[in-house]
């Protein structure tokens, strides 16, 4: 009888140079078409797991300037925003500034900056949206988002990027419907894991707030619980990498959106997020870069 042999599981240097292309800047990179097949799969998986009467919306990499504001992520985490910039004015004024160019001058000098930044989480328009609405309905709304994200976080490691994809499942309702939600999908991340045959632990965290305020919201929210992580092994050092989150934002987006529940109460707001591009990751530093080669639960699971 043959035996198929595991796969020697990859160094994260050997998942960069088998998976990726470098386009010239840490963090931002072309993807195999290997890579991409197990992002489908990971995508498809999802969906089928998506929550029974969830609206699918899908948006784009980028999103109004005045939304995030408005939403407070530039307070709390301004140094990983990125802002569209643009060369404006007449004809002449452009051209002088992309002939700079051609004298090493720096042409970036007359960029100024646009309505827009790069989307930071895929979450951040639903709840706008939302709130066009009036008065949620009796069982909330809970959402099915998704678009490539940005954040300001150069680095050369496999598992993170400032270009990545996320999928998230959010609930917008009554304090206990938004509790139970999450509740409930804390329950789920250990099987999903488990599914994918990946090692992982559960565990609180705080997101990465900026200065000294946000070491004080960080020992809140990790006081509180607000966070979890599904925690997994991608690297041969350092410690394990967030793949998913579990996030209560209470009625931080309820105030302000004024976001209403079924009862006229300001509505609470949770969300489940996937970190497509770590998830993928952390399955070929499992598995092995021969997806053939692979569980076959696990393939079956992706539809490889």
């Amino acid at each position: 009888m043959n035996v198929m042999r595991a796969e020697p599981k990859p160094s994260a240097a050997e998942m960069l140079d088998a998976l990726f292309h470098p386009l010239g800047v840490d963090g931002v990179y072309g993807r195999t078409g290997a890579y991409e097949a197990v992002i489908e799969g990971l995508s498809g998986m999802i969906a089928r797991m998506r929550p029974a009467g969830a609206e699918i919306l899908r948006f784009p990499p980028v999103v109004p300037r005045a939304l995030i504001e408005k939403s407070g992520y530039l307070k709390s985490f301004p140094q990983l925003l990125g802002c569209v910039c643009a060369l404006s004015g007449d004809e002449p004024t452009i051209l002088a500034a992309a002939a700079r160019s051609a004298s090493d001058a720096n042409w970036t000098d007359a960029l100024a900056a646009s309505d827009l930044v790069l989307s930071p989480a895929a979450c951040y328009p639903a709840y706008a949206i939302a709130a066009k609405r009036g008065q949620a309905p009796k069982a909330g709304w809970t959402f099915d988002v998704a678009c490539d994200c940005f954040r300001r976080e150069p680095s050369k490691d496999v598992d993170r990027f400032q270009s990545f994809r996320m999928r998230e499942f959010v609930m917008i309702g009554s304090a206990a419907q938004v509790d139970s939600f999450r509740a409930q999908w804390l329950e789920r991340a250990e099987p999903i894991a488990d599914a994918l045959g990946l090692d992982h632990r559960v565990d609180a965290a705080n997101d990465p707030f900026f200065g000294r305020g946000g070491k004080l919201a960080a020992r809140e929210q990790l006081a509180d619980r607000l966070k979890f992580e599904l925690l997994i092994p991608v690297k041969e050092t350092g410690g394990p990498t967030a793949c998913m989150s579990f996030n209560a934002h209470r009625e931080h987006f309820g105030k302000v959106w004024d976001l209403r529940d079924a009862d006229g109460e300001i509505a609470h707001s949770a969300c489940v997020a996937f970190g497509m591009d770590r998830l993928a990751v952390a399955l070929f530093a499992k598995h092995g870069l021969d997806g053939a080669r692979w569980p076959g639960g696990v393939k079956a699971r992706l539809g490889l």
